[in-house]
């Protein structure tokens, strides 16, 4: 019967370790400073609650450093904080689940299992050969993919209209001091012949 449970042989599955008491005087061997050392940041109270890359006050090396093109630029698109990103869905794919005929929209994709919701936006992709007659419709479409789909007697549907090529922009030529005074230079000489010419004319007419 020793085996059976009862207070005499009753005991925690884990050891249990006693907690750790400081503050409580000499003698305790954690008292006085309580185990934090003697003053300075990591003595006080709340220091160990620092933010991730704090360094004690200095200016940050991410604030240090000088900022370049990229993720940190607000016209870096698709990049930074404004990206946006769409969910590529290639033509081998639609190849590979749909039939001849068949209406290809997002909610159709999800159905197929092609993407995992219609929160995200939808771009068709030409990787792979269509041979069947789809009308697609989405928010986004490569150059190939229209190619293909339109070639196998397709058609396409932009959920967000059709996107308006940007034409660069043309910015005015810069007159510098120099050109200027080159222009200044040739004129002067032509302005000096046409007085001279006008002179003789008088001085012929009085003679």
């Amino acid at each position: 019967m020793s085996d059976e449970l009862n207070l005499s042989n009753l005991h925690p599955a884990q050891a249990r370790k006693t907690r750790k008491r400081i503050g409580r005087g000499l003698g305790s061997g954690k008292g006085r400073f309580s185990g934090r050392g003697s003053k300075g940041q990591k003595a006080r109270a709340g220091s160990h609650k620092l933010p991730a890359g704090f360094e004690g006050g200095q200016m940050p090396i991410d604030m240090r450093l000088p900022k370049l093109r990229g993720n940190t630029s607000a016209d870096a698109m698709p990049i930074g904080p404004f990206r946006t990103y769409s969910q590529p869905v290639n033509l081998r794919d639609l190849e590979a689940r749909f039939e001849a005929g068949a209406e290809v929209t997002p909610d159709a994709l999800v159905e197929k299992g092609l993407i995992k919701n219609t929160r995200t936006d939808v771009k068709i992709l030409g990787s792979g050969e269509l041979t069947k007659k789809l009308a697609v419709t989405a928010h986004g479409f490569s150059k190939s993919a229209r190619e293909k789909i339109e070639g196998a007697g397709g058609s396409i549907a932009w959920l967000r209209g059709e996107p308006v090529e940007r034409k660069p922009k043309v910015r005015p030529k810069r007159v510098v001091a120099d050109d200027v005074a080159d222009e200044l230079d040739d004129t002067a000489p032509k302005a000096e012949a046409e007085e001279a010419g006008e002179e003789t004319e008088t001085t012929e007419e009085n003679g």
